[in-house]
Parts: structure tokens; sequence; C-alpha cells
């Protein structure tokens, strides 16, 4: 016996909730995000969660997208390559916007400014401004900024390149190195847990912060710039600066 076509009517009623159904599927595609979780008050872990600036910018993020974060942890110096190579859709590390960058993959609209600063021990009295770094061991966290801005701006700094911000600084502490270059929000949230370490007044540069995303995911580039743009009319944004950056205007 041959089977009746189905009414019309009711074909479109399937059709239309078979396409709803891939649309909801779509929308719950896991976002990931790639980040290096060493860089308070910007992502790090903490009591065994994963928390920070960045992180919560991010989750929000997720939320007005309709999409949940599967985080990837990588070394900073990878999250550029990780985009490249499709490992992730996106990288959120407080990662500063830059022409050299911009050549492999997009950047959101700026989501914080930020700059590069000089950490010393409180009672230095050989680093007192930015021009004393020539000749003096400088501790920096490799692939960032920090390092192609000295060997540029100042390449008599004898550079300690290290893979982990806690290093970093920890160099500075112990008087291995007589200085670190990081960036701002870093390098003041330490300052503030550790006594006996200062942050120079005068800044190196001042930069801002984007959320890298693949060149070959535009959409994805315009639906987190709308995102942001959302957070920032309904005080979403606001809230989280204010959180962790209490002395924000």
């Amino acid at each position: 016996m041959m089977s009746r076509p189905l009414p019309r009517r009711l074909l479109l009623a399937l059709v239309g909730t078979l396409a709803l159904a891939g649309t909801a599927a779509h929308a719950a595609e896991p976002l990931r995000v790639a980040t290096d979780a060493t860089f308070p008050p910007m992502e790090f872990i903490e009591n065994g969660k994963r928390t920070g600036f960045d992180t919560e910018m991010v989750e929000a993020i997720g939320k007005q997208l309709g999409r949940p974060i599967e985080w990837i942890d990588i070394d900073f110096k990878g999250l550029i390559p990780a985009l490249v190579s499709r490992r992730a859709d996106m990288a959120v590390s407080a990662i500063y916007i830059t022409d050299e960058r911009r050549k492999v993959v997009d950047f959101t609209v700026p989501y914080y400014a930020g700059g590069l600063v000089v950490m010393t021990k409180a009672d230095n009295t050989t680093v007192k401004s930015p021009a004393d770094l020539a000749g003096r061991k400088v501790s920096v966290q490799v692939g960032t900024k920090s390092v192609s801005f000295l060997k540029e701006k100042y390449p008599q700094a004898q550079l300690m390149e290290v893979e982990k911000n806690q290093e970093m600084f920890n160099l500075v502490e112990v008087g291995r190195s007589d200085a670190a270059v990081t960036g701002k929000p870093a390098a003041y949230q330490y300052v503030r847990t550790r006594p006996g370490l200062k942050v120079l007044p005068e800044q190196l540069t001042t930069e801002e912060y984007g959320m890298a995303i693949r060149k070959d995911t535009p959409e994805l580039t315009k639906a987190v710039n709308d995102a942001l743009a959302k957070m920032k009319a309904d005080g979403s944004y606001a809230a989280i600066v204010q959180k962790w950056f209490p002395a924000s205007k």
C-alpha cells in the first residue's frame, strides 16, 4: 500500500520544528576559549576554582551567546598558535591588541585598558624610572609584549625570560632580578598582596586588551562584540569591572 503524503501544514510544522532543534543544538555548542590562568586578577586558579576578571567576562559573554564555555589551558606563548591551528575558537588572557597579532588573528573591540609597568622591591634605589632598566636584570614572561618592547626600547636591559608570571615576580622578591615588566592589572594586584614591593608610577606603555578570535570566524567576532555592547548597556560589564578593579572610574 502506498503511503499518503503528509498534509502541507503538517509538513511545514515538522520542518520548522527540525530547524528550531538544529538552531538550538548549534547555540549550545561549547565556545572553546584558550587562556593561561596564571595572571591574577585577570585569570587564575584560587582554591581549585577558575576565577578572575577575564574569566567572568567570558562566562558572561557565553551566557549572552547561549553557549557554554570550554576552557583550554595553554601557556601564554601558545595562545595565538592555538587559534591558528583551530584548537580554540577564542583566546582571552590579558592579550594586548597589536598590529603583529592582527596579521594572524582578529580582535574584538577593546574591553579593558592596560599597559606595561615596572615592578621592583620597595627599597630598590637603583631602578627609580624606566630609564634605569638599562644594564639591569629584568624578568619577563616569554611570548608577551614585555619581551619585544624591552628589546626594542631598552636593548641594554638584561632580560630573564620565564614561562609563568609567578616565576617572574619571584625573581624580583628573591633579588635575582632588579625589576619585572608586566601588565598593570597584574602588577598592582601582586603588590597589594605582597609587602615589600612597589610599582613605579611612570608607565612604559598604555595599551588595550582584546579578545582574540580566529580570522575564519568573523561571525563570532561580531557576536562577541554585540554581547559586549549589550553588557555595557545593561550594567553587567561595569559590575564586573568594579568587582575586580574597585578604583576604576
